[in-house]
């Protein structure tokens, strides 16, 4: 039986922070192969959208709907702080059933860090290692709540590129970032754009 092409939406959502309304009516669909960037300053929800799009947070309003495996990147890596990077990767990895995981660990310059404790790790070289560990989930829908942040040029360049071979694969990428993307054909919008009205986004 032929699976079912991966879609991401969301219908007039609207979403809480404590009693503060951050955003309402927001609607979207996104099809296989569809990139969006969803832009706004720190605090205006882009993460409380993230991760109402992944199911760990219950919207105010309004209903997720998804098709296909889901893959999630944001602040905390689940990656065990004592464990060198190598062994922890290898946990996720052996859970995922990650057949390439050398390829991956390549991919994202980490195979010279594998004795690394994860502890030690700079900001850029956590943000890879979850990259890695999102690249092992082999999911449909990426969800990535500042993929960019601590990242230097060639590093945002190599995410850049994560999602345009993603995409051209099949796979959804919804990012939320205060950083520009180059991605092909990706949508984008303000998450401010569904502020309360006289709400101070």
């Amino acid at each position: 039986m032929q699976a079912s092409p991966p879609f991401l939406a969301a219908d007039n959502l609207a979403c809480r922070r404590g009693e503060r309304l951050l955003f309402r009516r927001l609607s979207f669909r996104l099809e296989a192969g569809a990139a969006c960037h969803v832009t706004g300053a720190n605090g205006a929800g882009k993460t409380t959208l993230i991760r109402a799009l992944a199911g760990l947070t219950t919207p105010f309003a309004g209903e997720v709907r998804r098709e296909g495996s889901l893959a999630l990147l944001e602040e905390r890596t689940g990656l065990d702080p004592d464990l060198p990077l190598g062994r922890a990767l290898a946990f996720w990895f052996g859970l995922d059933g990650a057949a390439e995981s050398a390829a991956i660990m390549a991919r994202l310059r980490l195979d010279a860090l594998a004795e690394v404790p994860v502890r030690y790790l700079s900001t850029g070289q956590r943000k890879r290692a979850a990259l890695a560990r999102l690249l092992g989930q082999r999911a449909q829908v990426w969800l990535l709540d500042e993929p960019l942040s601590g990242l230097d040029t060639a590093s945002q360049g190599l995410v850049t590129d994560l999602v345009r071979k993603h995409c051209a694969g099949g796979g959804i990428a919804l990012i939320a970032s205060h950083q520009p993307l180059d991605v092909d054909s990706m949508t984008s919008f303000a998450i401010e754009d569904f502020a309360p009205a006289g709400e101070d986004a």
